[in-house]
């Protein structure tokens, strides 16, 4: 288990009904995010934090190519969006991690799950190991109410209450939102059978009327900053500018089970990954690329790896120098600027790194281009592009926003 000290991402729930920004009957409810940097144990080692999680997709593919056996969710204990959930009637609240790398719901790691009258036993066992950290949960399936706030809730909803849990520490359990085939196999009885998730019960119960969640993250320097939003049922068109631009999910097996794209790299002018199979994941902190991509970036960049952070350090002239780092994705280009690429120099000092330093935010995934896994597209990414994922479509969605090109950092 890695120290508590961690990149937190805290969903605070101030409901609000945002204006319809696509075609459809039922306005999507949109709830703000806050981002917080947990520093209860000194400055975090984001690197060693992240490559945590990245390890577990990575070898999850690798581990299953060549049959479709159960896709194994991954979660990220230690950065991560938290979000709190009242279950049951009267409701008791839970801290759970918001994540699109998993898609179960669970309670009962730290605040144990309270049965209320809305509360049914179904009496599957139920099981999911999250592949690191020694995380997992073991115990029995219940269906109950869940709320997100006012008008945001979900009678009989699929929830995993641990009996035994491992590798969670600080928070309750897990509000998944990955597609639901990372449902398969987690019912110990039924492992062909899937269970539907919270965004498949909102839709089938007629809360929202698109199996549709937008996410907007903006880029922020302090280590507690409201900068976000998560909408469910459509998108929020005040956060992003022009339109949005979707790309299927990858048929490559097994990125295909998650969040996963085609895409391309390019630095400058300069091709450092051809055509690859990618992975869109909130849980994920920096940009993630395939080992040959990331030598190829390295060069090309001037940066030397600093022993303190892990990350890559460049001077001021080669920051100067940086050229656009260009995701090739369907018939759109999404170019991180120099300034996108590096971390937030006032919060150098938070994770080991010192005061005056440039950082880059582009990592080494750990392994060749072709090993299944190439790209993580991680909240690097993510906080300069509106993301959309769409499930009934089998889509990805991206639209430039008005911090796309901001210099914040």
């Amino acid at each position: 288990m890695f120290p508590a000290a961690s990149l937190l991402t805290i969903i605070f729930l101030a409901l609000s009904i945002a204006g319809s920004p696509v075609e459809i009957d039922i306005s999507p409810i949109t709830l703000p995010i806050a981002r917080r940097l947990n520093l209860s144990d000194g400055p975090i080692n984001l690197l060693q934090q992240d490559k945590a999680r990245v390890t577990a997709l990575r070898d999850n593919s690798l581990s299953t190519q060549g049959g479709h056996t159960s896709s194994t969710p991954v979660i990220n204990n230690v950065q991560g969006y938290l979000i709190t959930v009242g279950i049951g009637s009267p409701a008791t609240t839970y801290d759970l991690i918001v994540d699109t790398g998993s898609s179960n719901t669970w309670v009962g790691a730290n605040t144990k799950y309270v049965k209320t009258k809305t509360s049914v036993d179904t009496r599957e066992p139920v099981a999911v190991s999250y592949s690191y950290s020694s995380g997992s949960f073991s115990g029995t399936e219940y269906t109950d109410t869940i709320t997100l706030g006012t008008g945001l809730t979900i009678p009989s909803q699929s929830i995993g209450v641990a009996s035994t849990s491992s590798g969670f520490t600080g928070v309750d359990g897990i509000l998944g939102i990955g597609p639901l085939d990372l449902t398969n196999g987690t019912l110990t009885n039924e492992p062909t059978k899937t269970i539907p998730t919270v965004i498949d019960n909102l839709y089938s119960q007629g809360t929202i009327s698109q199996k549709v969640i937008g996410i907007s993250f903006e880029p922020t320097t302090s280590n507690l900053v409201t900068n976000g939003v998560l909408t469910f049922g459509g998108t929020d068109a005040t956060k992003y500018t022009g339109s949005i631009a979707y790309t299927p999910i990858t048929t490559s097996f097994p990125s295909s089970t998650y969040w996963g794209i085609n895409e391309s790299i390019s630095y400058g002018s300069m091709t450092i990954l051809s055509s690859t199979v990618g992975i869109v994941d909130t849980g994920t902190t920096l940009v993630y690329i395939a080992s040959d991509a990331y030598a190829k970036y390295k060069s090309a960049t001037g940066g030397t790896l600093d022993t303190a952070t892990g990350l890559l350090l460049i001077s001021s002239s080669q920051y100067k120098a940086l050229k656009n780092l260009n995701f090739h994705i369907g018939s759109e280009t999404y170019a991180l600027t120099p300034n996108a690429q590096i971390w937030p120099r006032s919060l150098n000092s938070y994770v080991g790194g010192s005061s005056n330093a440039i950082y880059l935010m582009v990592s080494d995934i750990g392994t060749p281009s072709g090993a299944a896994v190439d790209v993580l597209n991680g909240y690097t990414f993510l906080e300069r592009f509106y993301s959309v994922y769409d499930t009934a479509n089998s889509r990805v969605g991206f639209a430039k926003t008005s911090y796309t090109d901001a210099t914040t950092n």
